[in-house]
């Protein structure tokens, strides 16, 4: 397995001494074999801890697929469905106005034609959210901070709920596609339709039976944190230290990026879903969560954030077809802005996460070569 993964290993030590980014920790499966790799350090500083298996990262919206898992769990048992309306649980949202066009004036708003329901909220298709061009809906969601940003929302779930349902939808429910804002409304509805907190429900279905202990909102285990950069001309810039915002539970446990993990327990779960979900969920669960669930038309706007050749799920993105060599029909996960990564690969057979502390630029300032190395190891 060692020399199956010698390339995996080059790829990301000459990024490290590039200096593209301070270190990394990777968990892959590629022919039946698992393994483990890291390189680097936990900052800029070359006195700095060096990374391993237990070093921590704020995974971001590696944190949505998880969302998915236990949004499918709480389906499954018949807590909530899809096609509910969220009005039942976030009351704040029951009446919605909708923009007569995505960047028309916040007072120019026609009626609701339908509810937004679960499923809404898990595409992205509910109105709420953010695209890639600047709007008034898009200025308003900044000066009210419920913009999505690298760090947490500084508000309780709560607030923010009612801060986002003051706002018009872009689009009446279904008709488009836009990001994150969604899933954190969904977080919300998850913990009251449980009567518990995000955490509490994580612990119970996921984290706890996949035994992931150092999964979580914040830890208190800052030794083990690494600190998170963001690019600049000037090369890596400090974004948050080990003992941030994150050495202490939130205010705010989102659902659409808030947790710290290690490589070893994110690959836990993204393995876990790929050998058919059991025990969090049922194959056919899986599948529906992994499978497209967007239109052409939401197909379209989607495609700057997940890219050519992909489309979205239950809370994740899906490969539709081969539009770069490392993708494949079938192929699923998502990235996260912190610097970190995770695939499923049914067509290869491969599991791939990668946990890195330099912060994504843009959608598509990702991980290509990582995934071209773990293709060809397959």
């Amino acid at each position: 397995m060692a020399e199956r993964l010698e390339s995996v290993r080059r790829v990301l030590d000459a990024q490290v001494a590039a200096g593209r980014m301070p270190g990394y920790v990777a968990a892959v499966r590629a022919g039946g074999e698992e393994q483990v790799i890291a390189g680097g350090r936990t900052a800029v500083e070359p006195d700095s801890t060096l990374m391993d298996d237990d070093t921590l990262f704020r995974i971001a919206s590696v944190t949505k697929p998880m969302g998915g898992a236990l949004t499918l769990s709480l389906v499954q048992d018949g807590v909530i469905a899809l096609e509910d309306p969220i009005a039942r649980w976030l009351p704040e949202a029951e009446h919605p106005r909708v923009l007569v066009a995505p960047d028309a004036p916040l007072d120019r708003t026609t009626g609701v034609q339908r509810p937004v329901t679960v499923r809404h909220l898990l595409t992205c298709t509910s109105g709420w959210g953010v695209g890639v061009t600047g709007t008034r809906l898009r200025t308003a969601m900044t000066e009210r901070g419920v913009h999505p940003g690298p760090l947490p929302t500084p508000m309780s779930g709560d607030e923010f709920v009612a801060a986002v349902a003051a706002l018009p939808l872009a689009f009446q429910p279904g008709d488009g596609w836009l990001y994150d804002t969604s899933i954190n409304l969904l977080g919300v509805l998850l913990a009251r339709a449980a009567g518990t907190s995000l955490s509490d429900l994580f612990a119970e279905r996921i984290t706890g039976p996949l035994d992931m202990t150092s999964t979580g909102f914040g830890t208190p285990h800052v030794e083990r944190m690494a600190a998170a950069y963001l690019p600049t001309a000037d090369g890596l810039q400090l974004l948050d230290p080990p003992d941030g915002v994150y050495a202490a539970p939130p205010t705010f446990e989102e659902l659409s990026g808030g947790l710290v993990s290690t490589a070893g327990d994110v690959f836990r779960f993204y393995r876990t879903m790929a050998d058919g979900g059991a025990p969090l969920l049922t194959r056919k669960s899986v599948g529906l969560m992994t499978a497209d669930a967007l239109t052409d038309a939401q197909r379209d706007q989607a495609l700057p954030f997940v890219g050519p050749g992909r489309s979205w799920g239950l809370a994740t993105a899906v490969d539709l077809d081969a539009a770069q060599p490392w993708m494949a029909p079938g192929r699923w996960g998502w990235d996260g802005g912190t610097g970190t990564s995770a695939r499923v690969d049914p067509a290869r057979g491969t599991v791939g996460v990668l946990m890195t502390q330099r912060g994504m630029t843009g959608p598509q300032d990702g991980f290509d070569d990582f995934w071209t190395a773990v293709a060809e190891s397959a």
